[in-house]
């Protein structure tokens, strides 16, 4: 079991929670995930686990948007059919607690197949042309994210990216802009509910976040300024392949 009393345990938790924040920020996403694999390496107790990644995820995430949408990535007609359903779906996901371990399996094989499709392994795609979004199946695709989102504890940009990548909806930048707002908007919906179905903020979050806004910050700009589209593609296999790992493991 960790101890959030031992200066030295903070320290070296910060620095590596900080590395994730940058790598998933640097793509548009809040790095759940990521939390979730560290906080269950390190023994921390699954009712901390849960609340603590959706508080982490709503800072990085939204410091994320901030600086993509600075950017002018942001493309308001992608996101808005995701989000419609999502949010409510997040906030009823955030009051149900489940063993999810099958769901898991499952989501990270699917992760697995975006990893393979993205890096060319099923057929190249053309990240600069965008087909049109079929708002119907948008709406569809929020519905289902949300939901498993807000019961694991995640904003669901891991799942959103590769979607609107492997459905060619947006480029890379685009994805990650949409990604980041679409995982803030789900975290706080998520949070909400878990707080609203009885559950508390625990206190060991609030020792987390300034490694998380730092490693965020900088992977936000970055990611909207300097990385090209073909730099954030491989940054977002190696955080889909974190995900993948830690969801079949953890």
């Amino acid at each position: 079991m960790i101890d959030f009393q031992d200066p030295v345990f903070i320290i070296v938790f910060s620095a590596i929670l900080a590395v994730v924040a940058f790598m998933y920020a640097s793509v548009g996403h809040g790095g759940a995930s990521g939390y979730l694999a560290m906080m269950a390496l390190a023994g921390i107790p699954l009712l901390v686990m849960k609340p603590t990644a959706l508080i982490l995820n709503i800072f990085v995430a939204g410091i994320s948007f901030i600086f993509f949408r600075q950017a002018k990535h942001f493309r308001w007609k992608l996101f808005y059919p995701f989000a419609i359903t999502s949010i409510p779906a997040a906030f009823a996901g955030g009051m149900i607690t489940i063993n999810a371990t099958l769901y898991k399996q499952i989501l990270g094989v699917f992760l697995l197949i975006a990893i393979l499709r993205i890096l060319g392994v099923f057929g190249k795609t053309n990240p600069d042309r965008n087909e049109p979004v079929n708002t119907t199946l948008a709406l569809l695709i929020g519905l289902g994210i949300g939901f498993f989102s807000g019961m694991i504890g995640i904003g669901g940009g891991i799942i959103l990216s590769p979607v609107i990548l492997l459905l060619r909806w947006g480029n890379m930048k685009e994805a990650a802009a949409v990604s980041a707002l679409f995982i803030w908007v789900n975290s706080v919906s998520g949070a909400l509910g878990f707080v609203l179905g009885g559950g508390e903020i625990p206190m060991e979050a609030s020792y987390l976040i300034p490694a998380a806004v730092v490693g965020g910050t900088f992977g936000a700009i970055y990611g909207s300024k300097k990385f090209s589209n073909v730099t954030l593609k491989y940054i977002l296999s190696i955080v889909l392949f974190i995900a993948f790992i830690k969801l079949m493991t953890v």
